[in-house]
């Protein structure tokens, strides 16, 4: 497989799981803490999506750097891909978090 798609895919998914997997779990807290689940978990979804992109493309500046250095040395292609997996991440996340809120706001 194509290691470019292969790694958008991952992207997509890590922020994905790592929104819904938050959300989820606030909202098992939220119980034990006698406070409303679908407030918690609509505020953790949102609260979090930015730190899925960071998780998903790697947790640090790492990305940036890639994309900064291939621009100024006129190497498009690299930086776009960078760009891509950002994007990629950042669709998980916000998929994830509409997800989040359709359950929230059709579970009661």
């Amino acid at each position: 497989m194509n290691r470019f798609y292969y790694q958008a895919t991952l992207d997509f998914f890590i922020a994905f799981g790592v929104v819904l997997g938050a959300a989820m779990l606030a909202g098992m807290a939220a119980l034990f803490l006698w406070v409303s689940p679908q407030e918690t978990m609509l505020n953790i979804a949102g609260r979090i999506k930015i730190w899925a992109v960071v998780v998903a493309i790697g947790g640090s500046i790492d990305p940036i750097r890639v994309i900064e250095a291939n621009v100024m040395e006129g190497f498009l292609s690299p930086a776009l891909q960078q760009v891509f997996y950002i994007l990629c991440a950042f669709l998980g996340a916000h998929l994830a978090t509409e997800l989040v809120n359709w359950m929230c706001r059709n579970a009661g």
